[in-house]
């Protein structure tokens, strides 16, 4: 990965193993894989800010960065900072239509490091905490995409005084279908497209497939106990719900 922006307050540390992406009064920062892919696997190891949060947000995200006009889609994790001290919101968003779900975490994400994973192939679109099937958005399987993780302060204020606010990063693991040319971008023209099962793609294989029963089990345990909000069930925003609502799946793991 290379550097965004925020260049300042980007901390590469053990040679690069890890890095510390920083939030302060002078700017925000974040880092970009330096290739794009069609479909992937992207993890990190993360461990957030302490103290009083609210109005930031650390992001993991999967975004085509509008390659092509009126097409911007992401897989996001986005951790939303709180008023009270000991308090994160992961919210997560497939953005097609701005879908999103929020949930409150059962693990303390300041004190230790903590997976964030994004699988994304022919199948669904996987996150770990999420799984989402089919339909993807539309741009997805036609444009590639690039990973970033990034700190920024979001509606609200930021109180400072509790500044720099450090994200810390390591175990960043990228593997997928690499775009070879930046000049070979064409609209549908995934390497997937004339593929089957496990052929092209490297996560794409029949272990790839499929939800297990111990994430179906997650699904339900979440969904009844830590979920926030789900734009499924958000009769206000939708009056007739997008096709995507109705046939997508959403298991946490």
């Amino acid at each position: 990965m290379s550097t965004l922006f925020g260049e300042s307050n980007v901390r590469l540390k053990n040679n690069g193993s890890y890095a510390d992406i920083v939030l302060d009064k002078t700017t925000v920062s974040g880092l970009v894989s330096k290739n794009r892919y069609y479909h992937g696997f992207f993890n990190a190891a993360i461990k957030l800010p302490a103290g009083v949060t609210s109005g930031i947000v650390l992001a993991i995200y999967m975004s085509n960065a509008n390659v092509f006009p009126n097409n911007h889609d992401e897989i996001d994790f986005e951790l939303l900072g709180c008023a009270k001290r000991s308090q994160w919101v992961l919210q997560t968003n497939m953005y097609g239509n701005g879908n999103e779900e929020k949930v409150s975490l059962w693990f303390d994400p300041k004190q230790q490091f903590h997976q964030y994973t994004i699988l994304w192939n022919h199948h669904h679109i996987v996150q770990h905490t999420y799984a989402r099937g089919n339909p993807q958005p539309s741009g997805f399987n036609c444009v590639p995409i690039k990973a970033d993780v990034t700190i920024y302060h979001y509606l609200g204020p930021v109180n400072y005084k509790y500044a720099p606010f450090v994200g810390s990063l390591g175990e960043l693991e990228i593997v997928g279908c690499l775009m070879q040319k930046a000049n070979s971008i064409k609209a549908g023209d995934g390497c997937l497209k004339n593929a089957t099962v496990s052929s092209l793609d490297p996560v794409d294989g029949e272990e790839y497939a499929r939800l297990s029963k111990q994430q179906m089990a997650g699904m339900n345990w979440v969904r009844k106990k830590r979920m926030a909000y789900s734009y499924c069930k958000d009769t206000t925003r939708y009056k007739v719900m997008p096709p995507m609502l109705n046939k997508s799946i959403f298991v946490i793991a």
